[in-house]
């Protein structure tokens, strides 16, 4: 198993406690990326808090966020991974989502002849190139666990074996199942803040392939919150991709000068969870306000094209990266229309039983041979034929 970031492992973790707890499995943890930067709260701590042994480090972020650093970044972990790998022997490496370290972790597997579950794939990110990463991996990958339906045929329209992918649903409704999430009172207390009469969670992440850039992006989303009264702003900082420390910057500038804004480095899962179910409302740019707020029966404004292309419940309401469409998003998302919406929203992620799907197939799943994968060809017309090419 490897983890990279704090969201991710907020995903992983039931999965993880599966695996432990299964008398046909053994865990190892290799972590890595943002879990290992002080800059990013060094949230390795997180996960041995929560009982796992960590098996294997691998550094791999350079003291920049820029091009040239995120792609060096690949390759030391290409580097570390092949070690990592080779010492820990693993029959499976099992991996989530898009980011560019488990790009590496899974680069590394594929020539050390390890096969790959992978999760959470078929997705779309069209404002990313954590878009690129997720496909990639995809087709490195043996044993796919998708989201949704429609993810399904879309790794299977890449060629890969109907029977390697499994239907789980949403791993981030899990945790809203299975912890006892905190009072209004202790979460204030432990923010220590206390919420306005109204409150949003704000997550807004680089997005890596905008011709718009990042920071005026961010600029807008600041300024139409700017203009908020009595509205408690709470803010988690945003990833470790190119341009990202700026985007913090920008945040750490907003929150110092008022008093009813916070930003937090790394919240982690519970208290991340219980944030979502006491606020009115999340904005941003994060998958979060998509997979993880409608089952709590509170609207996203979902910013920019970050997120273009994944399934949405009816409580996102999407709007351009600028002030005006950001504020008109505000106002609709307030309104007493919208609000009486809310309670009869269906999260197309699921019910929150994904864990244990990934974990009772992963126990069943049958290795030998698994590697040698032959691409599944469907019957769709691509191209035009010389016929009609020339009509």
């Amino acid at each position: 198993m490897v983890t990279g970031s704090r969201a991710e492992y907020g995903l992983l973790r039931f999965v993880m406690e599966g695996i432990r707890d299964s008398e046909l499995l053994d865990l190892q943890v290799a972590v890595t990326g943002m879990h290992l930067s002080p800059a990013f709260g060094s949230t390795y701590r997180e996960i041995e808090a929560d009982g796992f042994v960590i098996d294997r480090t691998v550094e791999s972020l350079l003291d920049s966020d820029s091009d040239v650093a995120v792609a060096k970044s690949i390759g030391l972990g290409v580097v570390g991974f092949a070690d990592a790998l080779d010492s820990l022997g693993p029959d499976l490496l099992v991996v989530l989502g898009d980011r560019f370290e488990i790009l590496a972790a899974v680069a590394a597997a594929l020539i050390l002849k390890v096969p790959v579950a992978h999760l959470h794939g078929g997705e779309t990110t069209e404002g990313a190139f954590d878009e690129s990463i997720r496909h990639s991996i995809t087709k490195m990958a043996h044993l796919h666990f998708v989201a949704a339906p429609e993810y399904a045929r879309r790794v299977a329209q890449m060629g890969e074996d109907p029977g390697r992918i499994v239907v789980t649903g949403g791993l981030g409704i899990d945790g809203i199942r299975r912890l006892q999430l905190m009072s209004r009172d202790a979460l204030q207390a432990d923010l220590g803040l206390t919420f306005g009469a109204r409150s949003l969670m704000v997550t807004f992440h680089p997005a890596t392939l905008s011709p718009q850039g990042s920071a005026d992006q961010m600029a807008a989303l600041l300024d139409a919150l700017d203009s908020l009264q009595d509205t408690t702003l709470l803010f988690t900082m945003p990833n470790a991709d190119t341009g990202g420390r700026a985007l913090s910057g920008q945040v750490a500038d907003f929150v110092r000068d008022r008093p009813h804004a916070a930003a937090f480095t790394s919240l982690g899962q519970l208290r991340y969870l219980s944030c979502l179910a006491h606020v009115d409302g999340v904005v941003g740019n994060s998958s979060s306000g998509l997979i993880e707020a409608p089952s709590f029966s509170i609207g996203t404004i979902n910013v920019g094209d970050r997120q273009a292309g994944r399934l949405r419940a009816a409580s996102v309401i999407d709007c351009e990266p600028d002030r005006a469409s950001i504020q008109n998003a505000l106002d609709h998302l307030f309104s007493a229309e919208f609000q009486a919406t809310l309670a009869d929203v269906r999260n197309p992620y699921g019910v929150g039983d994904a864990s244990e799907r990934v974990v009772r197939a992963i126990e069943t799943v049958e290795l030998d041979g698994i590697l040698q994968k032959r691409f599944h060809d469907h019957a769709v017309a691509l191209w035009p034929s010389e016929e009609s090419a020339d009509a």
